[in-house]
């Protein structure tokens, strides 16, 4: 397995190079224009770029998303594939996180952005980390991980802030969706979408691995290390990328509450301490 896992991940980085600077750098022509949804909202679409068909919020944080992968995730899994072929059990738990954000990303990319010539590279992406996850989750020994848990590893500490991130996004998503529910209205952020897909991934996935994988911590499972260190690295990523959107989204004049503006980039720095915290208590 762990030559396969070797070559799919050499194949994510090749294609998200492609994905990641074709985002960010390829121009064409055209001007924004005006769209009517189907619930009869009139959103402003890009009208350039790779992008193009997509609204200007939409690819204000689809360019900071790819900024972040590219400057990053790819380095990121680069250095996690040397250590995980050194053998290295950080190794393993840093390519394992890295590659539950491509996994996200780009299962997001392939379901949400408007269809543009790199939808088949969305799809390989995705697929790729779908498989290359699976397999380094199966390559690590649970029993073998408990062992090299040091006596001074903040199992409490990092609980606690995986229940808030969990808690966190529960809320700030309920309290976009709820009043939408109960008004009959449209809730913010649809646009041109047909439903709220990225608040469906975390609500339905995020949250509760989250929360479960907090639950293990505190039990001191072997399990619970194993996730914590998977939603620990995939969440910085992802916290760091939503970040970058946020400034993207701020940039390009499109409205943001103060709440994500404070929030995400708040967690991200946090979510940096717990994951430098929680790999300097894991011994090779």
């Amino acid at each position: 397995m762990k030559k396969t896992i070797g070559v799919l991940t050499v194949l994510i980085i090749v294609l998200s190079l492609t994905a990641t600077i074709t985002g960010i750098f390829y121009k064409t022509g055209g001007e924004s224009f005006d769209f009517t949804t189907l619930r009869g909202e009139t959103i402003s679409v890009y009208g350039s770029g790779l992008y193009r068909y997509d609204s200007r919020s939409a690819v204000s944080q689809a360019v900071a998303q790819d900024i972040v992968t590219l400057a990053v995730g790819i380095p990121l899994l680069v250095m996690a594939l040397f250590l995980f072929h050194k053998n290295r059990l950080r190794g393993k738990l840093l390519l394992t996180g890295t590659l539950g954000y491509f996994l996200y990303t780009y299962i997001s990319y392939s379901v949400m952005a408007a269809y543009n010539s790199l939808f088949l590279v969305y799809t390989a992406l995705y697929s790729l980390s779908l498989f290359a996850f699976i397999l380094s989750i199966r390559i690590i020994d649970v029993n073998v991980l408990l062992k090299k848990i040091t006596i001074k590893f903040p199992r409490k500490t990092i609980s606690f802030f995986l229940f808030l991130l969990g808690f966190m996004l529960l809320l700030l998503w309920l309290r976009r969706i709820v009043p939408s529910l109960i008004n009959n209205t449209v809730p913010v952020g649809l646009e041109s979408y047909s439903t709220l897909v990225i608040q469906a991934m975390d609500l339905g996935l995020i949250v509760p691995v989250a929360i479960l994988s907090a639950i293990l911590l505190l039990k001191k499972k072997s399990w619970g290390y194993l996730l914590a260190s998977v939603i620990l690295v995939k969440g910085l990523a992802m916290l760091i990328a939503v970040s970058a959107m946020v400034v993207g989204m701020v940039l390009s004049d499109v409205p943001i509450t103060i709440m994500e503006l404070i929030l995400f980039p708040a967690f991200a720095f946090i979510g940096i301490i717990m994951t430098v915290l929680l790999f300097r208590n894991i011994s090779d």
